[in-house]
């Protein structure tokens, strides 16, 4: 595909347009700057539709866009559990754990387990994410963001990754998490309306102009396979989706690991001014998810039709790009170079945050606020930085910089889902069973993969789970029960939540009822 000048300079008006609303966002609204609560937390005050939007923004990258339509290409609807689980993932965790997160009054996930276990833990784990939000995570949407770039304009790879970690530094660096949330409300309006007519247009070649209804009848005729949402063993693809168990095993805690204890997506909620405001905006956020897969999914899906010859799954969407008018294509670039700095901005973000506050203000307590918000601003310059250097060497020699993703994290995943749950319904878990179980993690997912390689990477996971879960219980009931539990007492947290939310959650069980019923 090409774009135009026209699309280009629709994409510079995008630039310009975020520029400006970020550095508004970010001006100074009080005597004295901002203090850590301004800059990390947004002072506290993030409505609702922020706090969602944002969660959706933060989440959604180069790797969801083109990857997620590059597996709809090559497997088809069943890649939308990864979208339609972490919904109902989401209510549960606005319902039962958030609460307990905003009762403690925490800036970060290191935090809480200082509070529950001891600093040990928090330290091991604040040094972890550190490793893994600079060295996977951003690495990850540097290296994708600046192969798309160059798929989609010309532009090379190396200038694309340049362009997008300037560009997300511009305009949260000065503001911190306010100015990323605001923008992000439009980053996701621009994403989800960009992609649902992507979409439209898709559906509408396929059918030769006959409309979207007469497209998801083609489609569904001519690729019916691509429509089976639980696939069986004798799929290629079982290996991926290991069939039943993205309804009840691995995913489970895949998706708890990353929706209710990964920094940078929890920040969001942690900053709203009050817990039923951080619970509208989940339920918000778990109705875009149900979305996502129309806007990702559904061309990759159309892309078996009109590009039957792909070298690759992942040309998917770039490919379908093509199908744009002119200006229109340049808006839908921007769509997706939105989603890219929009992980950029709110990772470092995060990263300057548990820095900040979890390792430095221990190492230099007693310091002014500013202070703390200045060191804050230059831990997110550095990790971008180091990011930027390491990302092809680590990458690419990835043909999937995905995998790399799932890889890596998924030896951890398990421990930190066990540490978390244990710690917060548990009061028996103690500081040596939460270690023992981090590094049981790592262990046992690292015996799995070479002594039972044919174990799907989702079932050992699930596997991984619970043998940490047996670790914690087993070294906890042998060492003393914790002495410095200081975190908040589960009889003094409100689990009740309003009509609406309760309303919304049961919208979202029923969708996904008749989801997986139409297309079991």
């Amino acid at each position: 595909m090409k774009l135009e000048v026209l699309d280009i300079g629709v994409f510079i008006a995008y630039v310009m347009g975020l520029l400006i609303l970020a550095l508004w966002i970010s001006r100074e609204d009080k005597q004295g700057g901002k203090n850590t609560e301004d800059y990390f937390l947004a002072s506290k005050a993030l409505p609702w539709w922020a706090i969602g939007a944002s969660l959706i923004a933060s989440n959604i990258s180069a790797e969801q866009i083109i990857g997620m339509s590059g597996s709809g290409y090559a497997i088809g609807l069943a890649i939308a559990s990864y979208e339609w689980m972490a919904a109902i993932t989401l209510i549960i965790v606005g319902k039962y754990m958030l609460p307990i997160f905003l009762k403690n009054g925490i800036y970060t996930m290191p935090q809480y387990l200082e509070q529950r276990f001891d600093h040990k833990v928090k330290t091991t784990l604040a040094l972890f994410w550190l490793g893994v939000y600079i060295f996977v995570n951003l690495t990850a949407v540097l290296w994708l963001g600046g192969l798309a770039i160059e798929t989609v304009a010309g532009v090379d790879w190396m200038f694309g990754m340049i362009f997008l970690a300037v560009f997300s530094i511009a305009y949260s660096l000065y503001g911190g998490l306010k100015a990323v949330a605001y923008t992000d409300i439009l980053q996701v309006v621009l994403l989800v309306f960009g992609g649902l007519f992507l979409s439209y247009l898709a559906l509408d070649a396929v059918s030769g102009g006959q409309g979207v209804l007469a497209g998801f009848g083609v489609l569904s005729d001519q690729a019916p396979n691509h429509f089976d949402m639980i696939l069986s063993p004798e799929n290629s693809h079982y290996m991926s989706l290991p069939g039943i168990s993205v309804l009840i095993g691995g995913m489970w805690v895949m998706n708890f690991s990353y929706w209710g204890f990964n920094q940078y997506i929890i920040q969001r909620a942690l900053a709203a001014k009050d817990v039923k405001e951080a619970q509208k905006g989940i339920a918000f956020a778990a109705y875009l998810k149900l979305l996502m897969p129309l806007i990702v999914v559904l061309p990759g899906i159309a892309a078996v039709i009109l590009y039957p010859e792909l070298s690759a799954p992942d040309q998917a969407y770039p490919s379908m790009m093509s199908l744009m008018p002119v200006g229109i294509k340049g808006l839908v670039f921007a769509a997706l170079i939105a989603a890219i700095v929009s992980s950029l901005a709110s990772m470092t973000n995060s990263i300057s945050t548990i820095f900040t506050m979890d390792i430095y203000a221990r190492l230099k307590p007693a310091q002014t606020e500013r202070h703390y918000v200045h060191v804050g601003r230059i831990a997110a310059l550095v990790s971008l930085s180091i990011a930027l250097v390491v990302a092809e060497p680590l990458l690419g020699k990835f043909d999937q910089a995905f995998q790399y993703i799932q890889e890596f994290t998924g030896f951890f995943t398990p421990g930190i889902v066990v540490i978390f749950v244990m710690g917060m319904f548990w009061s028996k878990a103690s500081s040596s069973g939460a270690l023992a179980a981090a590094i049981g993690s790592a262990l046992f997912s690292l015996a799995l993969k070479f002594l039972w390689p044919q174990l799907p990477f989702m079932d050992r996971v699930g596997l991984v789970f619970l043998l940490c879960l047996g670790v914690c219980v087993a070294v906890s009931l042998l060492t003393p029960s914790p002495s410095s539990n200081s975190s908040v007492k589960l009889e003094d947290v409100n689990f009740d939540t309003s009509k609406g939310f309760n309303i919304a959650s049961l919208g979202v069980v029923l969708i996904l009822i008749a989801l997986y019923a139409t297309w079991w």
